[in-house]
């Protein structure tokens, strides 16, 4: 039998095919190398995660939703609230809507780009967690903690009876279900909203009580698997065990405040001033997170707000836009005289950090460390100041408008 001879043309052939072969084989191994888990690529960049979180009701709708603002290097953390009824012309829907409808009608990726929007940030990631699967997690990490001021005990339109103990208690998984659906006659929907959001609270504080528990490779895929999100089973674990890491005793809490307005039917809650408030005051918690490394979210600073102007309610208004933005407020009052031309911060404490931090959320650059009798006066009242905010002509009730001279 003779030799098998191969043309010139097939040598060419099997050439290219070799290099084909070669070069897929090559693309393989580099995909490998470089499959990244992208938040552990954040987590070594060591900057502000940001993860929404909805808790679908039993018909699939919204029931509450927030934001988790976290540092994760110095382990401090924020919980924006959004209410379901907040109101405004979402894209997605074309219209003057309730920001709940936008998750029930376009889905969880146009909700996402609406809470972004509104809150002036972008957001990475997002976790969906049924309200059966909220009730089973509460049952495997022992109960949610929540506090109740005063002992529940209503009906339910369907005849059942709501009953709840007050005080700081456990909560498992049927409590924490009443917890979050009684109604009161003398509630306002701004106590239903604080519901929700001490439920997410407890919700990541309880992440973070067990989280030697939850973690361990033969629990965590149980555990994770109520969890919906964007990500890949293992950047998942990866975000939650960082979560999990919260310093749950100190989370800030947020939300959007402004007014009621009926449109169309429906009550909705207009964002105070056109929506730019929540803005800032989330960047402000934000810069407070991020500051030092987070050294400056050691504690809630205690402020004192005076008017030093002839404006009536000028003060109260501005102690309002503070705390919303999370800090502690004290009563306001009139400044010793209400000829002040310009707006001043004075440092009680020898932080300029944090009073420059104060003085951005109001665009104010006069800042001046406190005098031995202004530090002498503000150790004498009950709380104890750590930075006065003295308002004067130049205070619009918002931000410090730049002098014209």
């Amino acid at each position: 039998m003779g030799k098998i001879k191969i043309r010139d043309e097939q040598k060419g052939v099997i050439f290219i095919a070799l290099i084909i072969l070669t070069a897929v084989a090559l693309s393989f191994v580099f995909a490998f190398s470089l499959k990244t888990n992208i938040v552990e690529d954040a987590l070594k960049e060591k900057g502000i995660m940001r993860t929404l979180f909805v808790i679908e009701d039993d018909d699939s709708s919204m029931l509450f939703s927030s934001v988790l603002i976290y540092n994760p290097t110095s382990k401090k953390g924020a919980l924006v609230n959004l209410p379901g009824h907040t109101g405004a012309i979402y894209q997605s829907l074309g219209r003057v809507d309730k920001l709940e409808k936008v998750y029930s009608e376009a889905g969880i990726v146009s909700y996402r780009n609406e809470v972004e929007k509104l809150l002036g940030m972008t957001i990475p990631y997002y976790a969906i967690v049924t309200l059966e699967n909220f009730i089973k997690v509460s049952d495997y990490l022992g109960g949610m903690r929540v506090f109740i001021s005063e002992p529940v005990d209503c009906v339910s339109e369907e005849g059942e009876r709501w009953l709840l103990p007050s005080g700081a208690i456990n909560l498992d998984g049927d409590k924490i279900n009443t917890y979050l659906h009684y109604r009161l006659e003398e509630e306002t929907e701004a106590d239903v909203q604080e519901r929700y959001q001490n439920a997410m609270a407890a919700f990541i504080t309880g992440l973070h009580d067990k989280k030697f528990l939850i973690f361990v490779k033969s629990n965590r895929k149980r555990y994770l698997d109520f969890i919906k999100t964007n990500l890949k089973p293992e950047e998942e674990t990866t975000l939650f065990q960082a979560i999990a890491d919260v310093d749950s005793e100190s989370i800030i809490k947020q939300t959007i405040t402004g007014s009621l307005r009926r449109v169309d039917g429906q009550q909705l809650l207009m964002p105070d001033n056109n929506g730019e408030f929540i803005k800032e005051a989330v960047k402000q918690t934000t810069n407070l997170l991020a500051s030092t490394e987070g050294t400056l979210t050691s504690r809630v600073y205690v402020l004192e707000i005076q008017n030093g102007t002839t404006t009536q309610g000028l003060a109260r208004n501005t102690a309002i836009l503070f705390q919303n933005a999370s800090y502690d407020v004290l009563s306001p009052v009139n400044a010793p005289r209400n000829d002040y031309e310009e707006t001043v911060i004075i440092d009680h404490i020898g932080n300029m950090d944090v009073a420059k931090i104060i003085g951005e959320f109001i665009r104010c650059t006069n800042i001046r460390e406190a005098t031995p009798e202004e530090d002498a006066e503000s150790s004498s009242l009950d709380a104890g100041v750590d930075f006065t905010i003295i308002l004067g002509k130049d205070f619009d009730g918002r931000y410090v408008q730049p002098s014209r001279r």
